[in-house]
């Protein structure tokens, strides 16, 4: 039985071994402390890794001493860059081989979803201190591993950090506090809304095939549509998948649309509200049930994923999860920037276009301010700056040899990463209904259906013909969160799409 079936088998039957029963690591370094310098390793920085650049540059004590990319012009633009600072760092295109080098720390992991959880992985089995990017995780399966080979690690002082910014936001911290301490009585819906406009990523007439020496070389455009020369290791930036020719008018960024590297836009910004959401549960365990429905309206183009999409959380007691995701523009397809679609919480105040909102008995939050049920500002919480300090808690935890803050535990991102992934599963097990169908199926939850209402609504506006083009709605998947693993009439098909493949070479290390 090769790798594949073993971990396939074990999420299938909930019988994942957990983090008391894997091998120890061997004893590191004893935390580095406050006079040392931590030396940090970004690998992948065409997008989100640049940021980790300019966060870690900014941070007294450390020292920026490797880039790891394979993509050799984002790779020599930054190391020009750096060099302009006077920084010289060691050039990796290979992660493996970047993770073993002992002169590095620490690892930052902004590269594409579908690698996130074996770069983290294979930096703890060189005994590297780990910040990994949201979702920490391209499906559950892995991301259930990661949270068992963080527990692992950090009996040996390594620390493992996701890269959900709010967490470390003191203004988050303090309306969660405020929440919890009753003010405007108890939690009723917990609300994440992403409503951010999505264009089509086109539709090329043939896929592009890697050369001989397994690389994809050529122009391409960029996100604003300009040409783009790109020229990538192929098989080390599909690494965990399979080889696959690439079908994209736009090699970076475009991924995320795609089942194979990509989770949607529920899976890219929607870690950070459903993070958020949960938080304002409580921190639940992944919910009972869960069900999702969307479709890819607008365009006929290369991407997969939904880019209207709306999925429902419910746990045994406590509050439900609603996440709202909209990808179109206000109305008419007309994509002037800023044109997105606002919804209105009590048909009155406008929610955060990309934030989330707290429905209590009371009143609700807001992002950074409560209100009455009558819209009306009643507490503003100071200190929402997004998470500034968060890279500086990754490196404060580092010379610590632990976190120095619970709410930054990799097992956070995992929960995130699994609502979304739950949600997508739910989505493509889904058949085509009526307006009329999935009213019906939320005739208890009068929250849900005004925000179908405004959903469908949005999509008419946009000369969507939903008798043409039907929703997809999944079905609702039970889930046993002690088993991990889904039960009931879907299950099979279920845990199938739980994991993924992985491709001769990159398979999980073995922690231990």
């Amino acid at each position: 039985m090769n790798q594949n079936q073993t971990t396939r088998r074990s999420f299938i039957g909930g019988t994942v071994a957990g983090a008391a029963g894997l091998a120890v690591l061997p004893s590191f370094a004893a935390p580095i402390g406050a006079n040392a310098d931590v030396r940090v390793a970004v690998i992948g920085f065409n997008g989100r890794g640049a940021g980790h650049i300019g966060s870690l540059l900014g941070i007294k004590g450390v020292r920026i001493v490797a880039l790891c990319d394979v993509d050799k012009n984002v790779m020599a633009k930054h190391v020009a860059s750096l060099a302009k600072k006077d920084i010289k760092v060691k050039e990796y295109t290979d992660f493996r081989e970047c993770c073993a080098d002992k002169e590095i720390d620490a690892i930052t992991i902004a590269t594409p979803n579908h690698s996130h959880t074996l770069i983290a992985m294979t930096g703890i089995a060189n005994g590297k201190h780990v910040y990994v990017e949201k979702p920490v995780s391209h499906n559950m399966w892995e991301g259930l591993k990661l949270v068992e080979a963080a527990a692992v690690a950090e009996k040996q002082g390594l620390v493992v950090q996701h890269g959900m910014q709010r967490r470390s936001a003191p203004g988050w911290q303090a309306a969660m506090d405020w929440v919890k301490a009753g003010n405007i009585g108890k939690v009723q819906l917990s609300r994440g809304i992403n409503f951010k406009a999505r264009k089509s990523i086109g539709k090329v007439a043939a896929p592009t095939q890697p050369d001989a020496a397994g690389r994809i070389a050529g122009t391409f455009r960029d996100t604003g549509g300009k040409p783009q020369i790109i020229d990538v290791d192929y098989k080390l930036w599909s690494a965990p998948r399979p080889v696959a020719p690439m079908q994209r008018e736009q090699f970076h960024y475009d991924w995320h649309w795609q089942w194979a590297y990509g989770n949607g836009d529920i899976g890219n910004q929607g870690p950070h509200q459903l993070d958020v959401a949960r938080w304002a549960l409580g921190n639940p365990e992944l919910p009972k049930r869960v069900m999702s429905f969307g479709g890819r309206w607008g365009y006929d183009d290369d991407g997969e994923t939904a880019n209207n999409q709306m999925a429902f959380y419910q746990w045994s007691e406590g509050a439900p999860l609603l996440f709202d995701n909209r990808g179109l523009p206000m109305k008419d397809m007309n994509w002037t920037k800023g044109y997105e679609p606002v919804f209105r919480i009590n048909g009155k105040t406008g929610a955060p276009r990309i934030g989330n909102v707290i429905h209590c008995e009371n009143g609700f939050v807001a992002e950074g301010k409560a209100y009455n049920n009558e819209g009306e500002s009643i507490h503003k919480f100071d200190g929402f700056d997004e998470g500034a300090s968060h890279m500086k808690n990754f490196i404060d935890s580092v010379r610590e040899g632990k976190l120095i803050n619970s709410n930054l535990h990799v097992s956070h991102g995992y929960q995130a990463a699994a609502l979304a992934q739950m949600s997508n599963i739910s989505y493509r097990l889904g058949k085509s209904l009526s307006v009329a169908e999935i009213n019906e199926r939320l005739a208890n939850d009068k929250a849900g259906q005004e925000t179908l209402a405004d959903f469908v609504a949005n999509l008419e506006a946009n000369k969507i013909d939903l008798n043409a083009e039907k929703i997809s709605a999944g079905p609702w998947l039970e889930f046993d969160s002690a088993a991990q693993k889904f039960t009931g009439e879907f299950a099979e098909e279920a845990n199938k799409l739980a994991q993924d493949e992985y491709a001769a070479g990159f398979e999980l290390p073995k922690i231990g």
